[in-house]
């Protein structure tokens, strides 16, 4: 299916409990009921099984004072009973981690700058292989991470070996070996049936010790990830899941059920665990490929047939179910072998209902996307197929697809390119994300509907925007013409950022023609132009004209063209 691409108004990732450095300190953070053993009224969750009480609170309820260790605190637990916390807590103690990360994301709107370095905290577990299994977003645009066991005063450095953003996780690995002395590797489990009661372990806000949070799971299906609006199974649990807890292990019985990631903002008591199934999906990326690769899509969009009156100008039979495809994706597969109004009737066999979904255990139900989402990059599906009142069996190779316009942009510096004071970028999420959290409402509206829904025609196409104008006499009059798509250089289409460089970097005419959005038109004159932007490069303290992928791609093109020439 086609990803989609909506504003997430709701779901949030939980990533961190975030420190900032200001000129005057912070205060102290407020203490949150549900992060104490407190029975009082006010407390939001029915039976929190938090972090280390104090010594009165143990003496109070008839426990032995253990100063600085976990041994306090499955001392209480054991004490009231609850032998699934406790049993939670035992396995956790050796073997969840807090995470601490220092990070500096781009500006969007700056390219060639970073925004202010900031520091956040989350949770990971450790897992066969000395790996640290943790949220991507508690990682995204790291410069520095380090983790901490619990009870020990020592961080230690570690480094991110694998990151997929779609799904949210991250690999961490750590080479001291006095790190892994008696920490103990979780194992992972399956996917739990509804109401089954799972543990959330980490760090979350409020505190430094280890916390653990007890819920019940509520419903699993395809959600939207916010972090990178994937749309991927998730598991639904009644529990507050808090900034810090992300990274954590949901653990059932005596190994885990899921990674908590996000929560619904505005709900109380709803938070949302990342399953097994896409864990081990992620993992197995890793061992088998090297890298993170992705999660598969059929590159379609697709409307349900659940009108009677549609499934008849379908010729649909009264026994047959399916979706109609109402969109394709140029660039996937599907292009080659489906059409725009094809009825899809099953995948790999199993039948899909008139609303798009499968059966899945227990008389639940989900929708097929999460059968695609589950093959890995390069394997075949066979799609039964319904077209022009005729049945089909085709065979269909999946793979990750890219949109358009990119909905993340992680580690990694954004493209730009000046030429005369014009800020050149391609168009993506993060930028839009510039305009502050309702950027949705706030962006220019044609970018936005630019963003969320146009499919690439060709490999590698970009959507090249003018950002801004930097003010020169050889650009006045122009500064209107910002957030517009460049359309054409000198009457040839624009592909790609890196295109347009080439253009304008190898123009052989008098003047320079840009051809915009909403028929807008620039020219200038070449060689003045080309004087302009140094002078506006060292103006604004801009290091270079270009961003360095375009300089290595320039560089890497310059090599290709001697070692042809020799």
């Amino acid at each position: 299916m086609l990803a989609s691409f909506r504003h997430l108004r709701r779901l949030r990732p939980i990533a961190a409990a975030t420190i900032r450095r200001t000129a005057v300190p912070p205060p102290p953070p407020k203490l949150l009921h549900f992060f104490s053993f407190s029975s009082s009224p006010a407390t939001s969750l029915s039976e929190p099984i938090l972090c280390k009480p104090s010594g009165k609170e143990i003496e109070k309820r008839g426990g032995a004072i253990a100063e600085e260790s976990g041994e306090g605190i499955l001392e209480h637990v054991r004490q009231g009973g609850d032998t699934d916390a406790y049993a939670a807590i035992e396995l956790a103690l050796d073997s969840v981690v807090k995470v601490f990360t220092v990070s500096s994301s781009p500006n969007y709107f700056l390219p060639w700058q970073n925004k202010a370095q900031r520091e956040s905290m989350g949770s990971g577990f450790v897992i066969p292989g000395r790996r640290i299994v943790t949220n991507a977003h508690v990682v995204a645009d790291h410069t520095f991470v380090l983790v901490r066991k619990h009870g020990s005063p020592t961080k230690y450095k570690a480094e991110v070996q694998a990151i997929g953003h779609e799904c949210d996780l991250a690999l961490l690995s750590v080479e001291s070996e006095e790190f892994w002395e008696g920490m103990h590797f979780l194992e992972l489990g399956d996917i739990p049936f509804l109401q089954e009661a799972v543990a959330v372990v980490g760090y979350p806000q409020g505190g430094d010790n280890i916390s653990v949070t007890k819920g019940v799971v509520s419903r699993v299906e395809p959600t939207q990830y916010a972090h990178g609006a994937a749309q991927l199974m998730a598991i639904q649990i009644d529990a507050a899941i808090n900034p810090g807890n992300s990274g954590g292990p949901a653990i059932m019985g005596d190994k885990v059920a899921g990674v908590a990631f996000q929560n619904l903002s505005g709900a109380e008591n709803i938070g949302y665990i990342i399953p097994v199934p896409i864990i081990k999906h992620f993992i197995m990326d890793i061992e088998e490929r090297g890298k993170y690769v992705g999660f598969c899509s059929l590159g379609l969009s697709c409307q349900p047939t659940e009108n009677s009156q549609l499934r008849e100008h379908f010729h649909m039979r009264p026994d047959m179910t399916g979706v109609l495809i109402s969109k394709i994706n140029p660039l996937s597969d599907a292009a080659k072998v489906l059409k725009k109004d094809d009825i899809i009737l099953a995948f790999d066999g199993v039948p899909i209902a008139n609303d798009g979904t499968v059966p899945f255990r227990n008389r639940e139900r989900i929708t097929f996307d999460h059968l695609v989402s589950m093959k890995k990059a390069g394997e075949k599906a066979i799609l039964k197929v319904l077209r022009d009142g005729t049945e089909h069996e085709i065979s269909i190779s999946l793979r990750p697809l890219q949109p358009l316009v990119p909905v993340h942009q992680f580690d990694k510096l954004p493209s730009y390119y000046i030429f005369a004071g014009f800020i050149f970028v391609p168009l993506t999420q993060p930028y839009l994300h510039e305009y502050g959290e309702d950027w949705y409402n706030a962006s220019p509206r044609k970018l936005c509907e630019k963003a969320l829904r146009e499919l690439p025609n060709k490999a590698g196409e970009q959507l090249v925007i003018l950002s801004q104008v930097l003010m020169d006499d050889v650009n006045t009059g122009y500064e209107r013409l910002a957030e517009l798509q460049v359309k054409k250089v000198n009457g040839v289409e624009v592909e790609n950022l890196k295109h347009l460089c080439g253009l304008v970097e190898g123009c052989q005419d008098e003047n320079l023609r840009f051809d915009l959005d909403e028929e807008r038109v620039i020219v200038l004159n070449y060689k003045i132009a080309k004087l302009a932007t140094s002078r506006i490069l060292q103006r604004h303290r801009i290091p270079s004209a270009m961003s360095s992928d375009l300089i290595e791609e320039q560089r890497a093109d310059q090599e290709i063209v001697l070692s042809c020439v020799r």
